[in-house]
């Protein structure tokens, strides 16, 4: 089938079929991709291994429908580059590369753009770990490191020096769902980098991991690349740990040649059920969370033991028209995704932290349809405590001004009956 025929297609539907044909693998035969058990491939001579070794990190250089020689699993793999067409479609973007996690894929875009001297600018509020990399990490090899407001964008123009090389955030934010204008960040960069030769851009970088390319398109507002954990919702069954970047086909060759050396590679065996049955049903998953998530906002929100609800979806929330502007599926219909964060009163922030505590430790022990575990994205309804779990690497006085209420519970929206989701969180919260 021609590209042409293949645009009139809706993007659910691609997600479900993919190209009509890759060169990555004939399966022209197969209703499923077969799946790839080999780490290592048989050569026809000499001449073709050195060939393959002399393409790997040109691939800019090869005609489009070039077939690629596959020699080794790190070096690339069949499943693996049909998932990546398929991300980089669904994302919007050029090209995509898959890594054995999302904490694979955030090390990997950095290694990529900086270098000693370089400076980060981040979001004051990002996800536990990737705290933990910036702030042990790499100030090791003398890569600076800002913390600021992006909601704000004023905060932005002031920190931005001439070493600033990546402007990196989470919109929503993880865990407690901020939004970041996203074109107004993109516009402020290209701005600086109107002033700027090309080695010396200003890349920006977001992970788009709690929204989905199902709810949000970065690339569309400016972002340079993208990021996900497939190990969430677009896996989405919590069996596969995953990565990808997604971003223009020019770096394609030395960030596959940064994972090859550094061997975050994704295995076969994991990006096979992503490609066939995490993507696919992307779509019909996600609106059947969102449609469940608005729900259950809706009911903490009017409940008396609850202090605040974060919900994309909600008139009251904060960064609501925003929301509306930038969280839109392939129908330009709002999209507020399946997490929502919110607080257990408290006289003080001690007692709402102790309150909580009892909340999560009544749902481990007798909810059928929430389960007290971290991850997110799943077909089952999780709630977690970031403040001590997936956000405990970070200090407690750093939390607080990070936006991470001592008192704040994530919780991740599955598949079940919403009804059912309520009555759960009712009898926890009856215990306060």
């Amino acid at each position: 089938m021609n590209d042409n025929k293949e645009k009139k297609y809706s993007m659910e539907t691609h997600l479900i079929y993919g190209k009509a044909f890759t060169e990555k693998w004939d399966y022209n035969h197969h209703v499923v991709p077969p799946i790839s058990s080999s780490t290592t491939f048989r050569l026809d001579s000499a001449e073709r291994g050195a060939l393959g070794f002399a393409e790997f990190g040109n691939t800019c250089n090869l005609p489009n429908g070039e077939e690629p020689i596959y020699i080794y699993d790190r070096l690339g793999e069949p499943n693996k580059e049909i998932l990546e067409e398929n991300l980089a479609y669904a994302e919007l973007g050029e090209t995509a590369v898959t890594f054995a996690s999302g904490m694979g894929a955030i090390s990997a875009i950095f290694g990529v753009l900086t270098k000693t001297g370089d400076e980060i600018i981040c979001h004051k509020t990002l996800y536990g770990c990737t705290f933990s990399l910036l702030n042990n990490w790499y100030p090791r090899y003398n890569v600076g490191v800002k913390k600021v407001d992006l909601t704000d964008s004023f905060n932005l123009e002031n920190a931005i020096s001439e070493k600033t090389k990546v402007v990196y955030f989470e919109s929503p934010s993880n865990p407690n769902l901020e939004l970041i204008d996203i074109k107004q960040i993109t516009d402020i960069v290209k701005k600086f980098n109107a002033n700027r030769n090309e080695t010396d851009q200003i890349k920006v970088v977001i992970d788009n991991t709690f929204a989905t390319p199902f709810c949000q398109r970065p690339i569309t507002l400016g972002v340079d690349f993208v990021i996900h954990s497939l190990t969430k919702n677009i896996g989405g069954f919590g069996t596969d740990m995953g990565g990808v970047i997604v971003g223009p086909k020019k770096y394609r060759d030395v960030i596959m040649l940064y994972r090859k050396d550094f061997g975050a590679v994704l295995g076969t065996k994991s990006a096979w059920p992503i490609m066939v049955y995490g993507l696919t049903s992307l779509p019909i998953r996600l609106q059947k969370e969102i449609n469940s998530a608005m729900k259950v906002a809706e009911y903490l929100e009017k409940h008396p033991a609850i202090t605040y609800v974060n919900y994309p979806g909600l008139p009251s929330f904060k960064y609501y028209e925003l929301a509306k502007r930038q969280m839109i599926d392939y129908n330009e219909n709002f999209a507020p995704g399946n997490m929502i964060y919110f607080a257990v009163k408290g006289k003080n922030a001690e007692e709402g932290k102790e309150n909580g505590r009892k909340v999560m430790d009544f749902i481990a022990k007798n909810s059928y349809t929430i389960t007290l575990a971290v991850s997110l994205g799943h077909i089952r309804t999780l709630c977690e405590h970031p403040g001590s779990m997936t956000h405990s690497m970070i200090p407690a006085e750093e939390q607080i001004k990070e936006g991470i209420d001592p008192a704040g519970i994530r919780l991740s929206v599955g598949l079940e009956d919403p009804a059912d989701i309520i009555m759960d969180l009712s009898e926890a919260l009856s215990q306060i």
